[in-house]
């Protein structure tokens, strides 16, 4: 069997025909196949922003063309370049797993006096989306004390961009799809490597920062693939499913029929991801809508639906603890990259030009303010989050934990070593916990130091975030012999839990 592949002809569009064509191969080892590359009216116009061309679909409805007319039989696309409108004679037959969805901010190293002196960074974009929700990002999370963020169009593929970047005297930053670089960094065919040569050369005049998704959600389907196909061939779309992802498909998709009901299209201020998780799928939609509806959701929606409670017999509590910083503190031989737990975890001695990663936006902000360059953060999620930053590090990372004392590490399992920098002392509970049927944790020190005083508690429901505190819970109800998977939940946060839980 020989099949025609298209897609557009940048290095980035043909990596990404490649690895659905060897995916099929490696499947279905008796196929050929024929790549065809070739110019998208967007390639074509390089002038204008892409949300102020009329014309839709600017990278792919050129494609659809040559699949209705038999010209070819798959087109491989940046799934976020589609229109969001459904078409009648084709589908997306199938996406392999999903890329790092994230945006990434190119900082030159050479401009870092020049905008710490004037506090205004001026950033190459030209997304309505990125400048609505990041410009205020910028100002509280970069150190350097902005005031102003400025953004300005820039077009073209990966390379054109950074290029105009380190040439442009004028220009401080840059932001990209994260997966772009991944996947080009990532390329072995030997057409590729002038490109990727390049690429790697500039990376050495820039600082970089993997964007939040809760500040700034991806466009729709970013990350993805979608390789799109007549409907009527039902035997290539037997082919496609098996290579298909069933996950990242209805993540994408989802994310695609969020956009479409607010009107769709590349010129809405609005960001939207769905990510999966063992423990349920979380939405993250941020922006500003045509009408003026400003947008701003964080939800997950449990795995398992959660028990439903009277608000008087739910509990939680506040954390306060005694904090003293240890002054003997040793980051192990080889350490390349820091898990921040808090801000509090950073000593005041440590000089560190290495990799950073922190594990909220709070402790971000704190660390900023104080000077630091901070690449990205588990936003809360938990240290189980993988900050995939060896790519583009160019190495893999060694990382060690900044934490208290007491903090949770388990080396052995694959986990981050500790490296404590503080003692924490956690205060005991001030108020009963009689007739409480349902615990939120802030803290794995706190749950510990309550069940100390309360055991009763231990047979009824509790509830943390999905990172440390959670690992604490779960490790002593085991080793308790106390460990119910039905009364052990995960929520994003306090508020979070509340309004799922009670009556």
């Amino acid at each position: 069997m020989r099949l025609r592949i298209s897609a557009r002809k940048s290095d980035l569009a043909r990596l990404q025909a490649y690895m659905v064509g060897d995916a099929l191969k490696e499947k279905n080892p008796h196929i050929e196949i024929d790549y065809r590359f070739r110019e998208s009216l967007g390639d074509k116009n390089l002038t204008e922003p892409l949300w102020k061309i009329p014309e839709k679909g600017v990278f792919t409805e050129d494609f659809f063309g040559e699949l209705l007319r038999d010209e070819t039989d798959l087109v491989v696309h940046s799934w976020k370049d589609l229109p969001t409108e459904f078409k009648s004679e084709t589908v997306i037959g199938a996406t392999l797993p999903r890329a790092d969805q994230r945006d990434l901010l190119l900082v030159k190293k050479s401009h870092f006096d020049k905008i710490k002196a004037s506090k205004t960074l001026k950033v190459f974009s030209s997304s309505p989306r990125r400048e609505y929700n990041l410009t205020g990002f910028f100002k509280e999370h970069l150190p350097f004390g902005l005031q102003e963020v400025k953004f300005e169009s820039v077009r073209g593929n990966m390379l054109t961009r950074v290029r105009k970047l380190i040439e442009s005297p004028e220009t401080d930053g840059l932001i990209v799809a994260k997966a772009a670089f991944d996947r080009l960094f990532s390329a072995t065919l030997p057409e590729f490597a002038e490109g990727q040569q390049q690429l790697r050369q500039y990376f050495n005049e820039l600082n970089w920062v993997v964007l939040p998704l809760s500040v700034n959600p991806n466009a729709a389907a970013q990350g993805a693939l979608a390789v799109e196909v007549l409907k009527s061939r039902q035997d290539l779309r037997d082919l496609l499913n098996t290579i298909h992802d069933p996950d990242t498909f209805h993540c994408a998709q989802s994310e695609r029929d969020t956009l479409s009901g607010f009107g769709g299209g590349c010129h809405q201020k609005i960001g939207i991801a769905v990510l999966s998780r063992p423990y349920g799928r979380i939405t993250l939609l941020k922006g500003l809508t045509d009408g003026g509806q400003v947008l701003d959701k964080k939800e997950l929606q449990p795995k398992n639906q959660p028990p439903q409670f009277a608000a008087p017999e739910l509990w939680s509590a506040d954390v306060k603890a005694e904090r003293q910083a240890i002054s003997c503190y040793e980051i192990p031989v080889g350490t390349t990259a820091l898990f921040v737990a808090r801000s509090e975890a950073w000593p005041t001695d440590l000089l560190w030009t290495d990799f950073v990663w922190t594990a909220g936006l709070k402790t971000w902000k704190n660390l900023s303010q104080k000077g630091i360059w901070v690449h990205g953060c588990a936003e809360s999620l938990g240290e189980q989050e993988e900050p995939q930053l060896d790519t583009l590090a160019n190495r893999k990372l060694a990382w060690a934990k900044l934490s208290h004392e007491d903090g949770f590490a388990n080396p052995v399992q694959g986990g981050m070593p500790l490296v404590a920098t503080y003692t924490l002392k956690a205060e005991g509970t001030k108020e009963t916990v009689s007739g409480k049927k349902f615990f939120f944790w802030s803290s794995g020190s706190q749950f510990l130091q309550t069940v100390q005083e309360f055991p009763e508690i231990l047979s009824q429901h509790h509830a943390s975030g999905p990172g440390n505190t959670h690992q604490v819970i779960r490790s002593y109800l085991q080793e308790n012999k106390k460990y119910d998977p039905t009364r052990l939940h995960v929520f994003l946060d306090q508020e979070d839990w509340r309004k799922q839980c009670t009556k």
